[in-house]
């Protein structure tokens, strides 16, 4: 069993008057944050009040960037960009978390990708590489969130960032380790036992298990949890809870990644 793990969400994706998710509940189950920068979710506004709560509850901060898609909350997949524009888009958002971050005192610790940026960067080597630079460029101390086995850890081992390895409780897998789809039937689990089920199951033999059964060896750092919605910040709790129940201890994952 994983003797230490970090609970992360993708939180401050309101944007004026439209509220998206429970961030203040979600902030008092998870012990990191990824906030949006302006680019899916998020504003001005926001974050600032995203970073002060969790601040005041502790939760680690860190940027969650995506392609420039407002319209389509960051889910489309956005061609043309060459790796030096999509860099430089990285560095951008990271600079405006890192702005409202400084103003509260409460540093940012890590990146993020979202959506269609995040499943386009885990199939391709260029765009993890993109993002990986960007970050490096922003802050070579920030740590890269990637997903175990893919493009992103590879591009982030290259680029020498330090990285944290993540998977979700309320996803299935593909046989190949990445995501399934969300258009795909049963992408998304809402069955908050057996969310809980294969968390423990991932922390005990360190690997996931795909939708056909097969299993794919993983290193862990770090859960994401959503919590978009009522039932979501239930799930949320029922499986912090039955991670602490399992001996595993809950802690930021800045705190002890290499």
């Amino acid at each position: 069993m994983i003797d230490r793990v970090d609970l992360n969400s993708d939180l401050g994706e309101s944007w004026g008057a439209y509220t998206i998710g429970e961030d203040q509940q979600m902030l008092s189950i998870v012990t990191s944050a990824n906030i949006a920068c302006g680019f899916h979710g998020g504003d001005s506004d926001v974050m600032s009040e995203t970073v002060r709560f969790a601040k005041s509850k502790g939760v680690a901060v860190g940027a969650h960037p995506s392609y420039l898609d407002l319209w389509g909350f960051g889910r489309r997949r956005i061609v043309g960009d060459t790796p030096a524009e999509l860099e430089r888009t990285i560095v951008y958002q990271i600079g405006a978390l890192k702005g409202i971050a400084a103003m509260h005192g409460h540093p940012v610790t890590h990146v993020k990708a979202h959506g269609s940026l995040g499943n386009v960067s885990a199939e391709n080597l260029e765009v993890a590489t993109a993002i990986a630079r960007g970050i490096k460029a922003a802050d070579p101390e920030l740590i890269y969130i990637v997903m175990p086995g893919r493009e992103t850890e590879r591009a982030g081992q290259d680029v020498g960032l330090r990285l944290a390895r993540e998977v979700y409780a309320d996803r299935t897998y593909e046989d190949d380790g990445n995501l399934t789809p969300r258009a795909k039937d049963g992408a998304v689990i809402h069955d908050a036992e057996l969310a809980c089920a294969r968390v423990l199951e991932m922390l005990e033999r360190g690997a996931i298990t795909s939708r056909t059964g097969a299993r794919v060896d993983v290193a862990i750092d770090t859960i994401c949890v959503h919590g978009d919605n009522p039932a979501g910040v239930a799930m949320a709790q029922q499986i912090r809870d039955a991670i602490v129940a399992a001996g595993v201890a809950i802690e930021p994952f800045h705190t002890f990644v290499d």
